[in-house]
């Protein structure tokens, strides 16, 4: 799918260029995507190992298993078709709490090893189960808590407010998993999905699933989800009391504020400034009060963020380049006013088109289009924060669901897609919803 929009893309810029008497424009906006899909890049290495770095530190305190513990629980209700002392049960928490994180490259082989472990208590081969296809829709409806990677684009593309977003996604994504989970039960009672509608299949032998050239492989993945270290009294009073004077400061920047000043503009510039450092600040706390080398741990983190920064760049270089190419024709302006009065109905703006389209096709290219779009609007502009909210409150379905379905040669797939397209369709609804609310 993702082929035929670049190819789409492409050939209808130069068609509509041919028509418009913009072919000189459309050349020079293939050099310009390029050049600034590798700036953009390079500028994000510093950004993205920060952020990992830090990620990394979280793991190795253990906050991983802890979430992973919160959720056994709620995922024997969702789940009660699979033992709870099941591999597979252990594997899909895991999966979650590592998205949770923003740990994408951990979450995919614990995304696989659970699918693998569920197609064993599969009695009809070939055929998506009812605890497959509702762990699918939960996968694909954007369960991730700190979308980090957005945040450090924002911050690269030089936002004022690049933490902004943690509160509206995490409100979007809640929508889009609660839809998610809905959506798949309800229609797994229905009759036209039953799985006995289906045929079933005896495939070959699935072979164990090979991971993506610099993914984390399952044993790397399974070190992640063990308990911390135990968190020492001492340490643990030491960031409660820089936690306690931190807050003391806090107050006194809001008792600071003139009364004849509104305290909400107020109070939302101060928290815009303080928010990424207390943030960092709890992360660096937490990791020491589990006794984890922080330093090390950070070093560690940021390697995988600067291999991520780079891995990147060509889907970059090539959204960047087909979308400047595609605008710089007048075929983007053409279909904005195509859209618009059904777009204008309900508020969503034409420009965010393309990320609703491409977002569930490919993670990398739903990024290149979102620094595309913050790119020619403005990062703080609303298209730049509903572009950062559904990219980071949404998921990539149909990359999900074929790596994860290919790699146990599920063929039926019953009610999957519709659960997951319906978790995407409320995650970019939500997303305009409380992008209207925030910004």
């Amino acid at each position: 799918m993702l082929n035929a929009i670049f190819i789409v893309l492409i050939v209808g810029s130069v068609v509509t260029a041919a028509f418009t008497g913009r072919m000189a424009q459309v050349n020079s906006a293939w050099l310009a995507g390029a050049e600034s899909a590798v700036e953009l890049a390079i500028g994000l290495i510093g950004s993205m190992a920060l952020w990992l770095g830090l990620m990394r530190v979280l793991r190795d305190a253990g906050l991983m298993s802890a979430i992973g513990r919160g959720l056994a629980p709620v995922m024997r209700r969702l789940f009660p078709d699979v033992p709870t002392d099941h591999p597979a049960m252990a594997a899909m928490i895991m999966n979650i709490s590592a998205n949770m994180l923003g740990l994408g490259n951990a979450a995919t082989p614990f995304g696989l090893k659970a699918m693998q472990e569920l197609d064993k208590l599969n009695p009809r081969k070939g055929v998506a189960t009812d605890s497959m296809a509702l762990f699918l829709a939960i996968n694909t409806s954007g369960v991730a808590v700190f979308p980090l990677g957005v945040i450090a684009i924002r911050a690269t593309l030089g936002s004022e407010n690049a933490g902004g977003i943690l509160v509206p996604s995490l409100l979007a994504t809640i929508c889009s998993t609660v839809v998610a989970v809905t959506v798949a039960k309800a229609l797994a009672r229905r009759r036209e999905f039953a799985v006995d509608r289906y045929a079933a299949s005896e495939p070959e032998s699935a072979p164990e699933a090979t991971l993506a050239t610099g993914m984390v492989g399952l044993d790397t993945a399974e070190t992640t989800a063990t308990q911390g270290p135990p968190a020492s009294r001492l340490r643990v009073a030491g960031a409660l009391l820089v936690g306690a004077v931190l807050t003391v400061a806090l107050a006194r920047q809001f008792a600071g504020a003139s009364p004849e000043i509104d305290f909400v503009p107020v109070g939302k510039e101060i928290l815009r400034s303080w928010l990424l450092p207390l943030f960092m600040v709890a992360i660096v706390l937490f990791g020491f009060s589990h006794r984890v080398k922080v330093y090390e741990s950070f070093i560690q983190g940021a390697r995988e963020g600067f291999q991520i920064a780079v891995m990147i760049i060509p889907f970059m270089v090539a959204i960047l380049v087909a979308v400047g190419m595609f605008r710089a024709s007048g075929a983007l302006e053409a279909l904005t006013a195509a859209v618009a009065p059904i777009t204008s109905l309900i508020g969503f703006p034409a420009d965010a088109l393309p990320m609703a389209l491409v977002r569930p096709l490919s993670g990398s290219g739903a990024m290149a289009v979102m620094t595309e779009v913050m790119t020619v609007n403005g990062p703080d502009s609303f298209v730049g924060y509903l572009v950062s909210v559904m990219n980071g409150s949404t998921e990539t379905t149909f990359y999900v669901m074929a790596l994860y379905f290919g790699s146990v040669r599920v063929r039926a797939a019953r009610h999957t897609m519709v659960a997951c397209l319906c978790a995407d369709a409320v995650g970019a609804l939500a997303a305009l919803f409380w992008c209207r609310i925030f910004f």
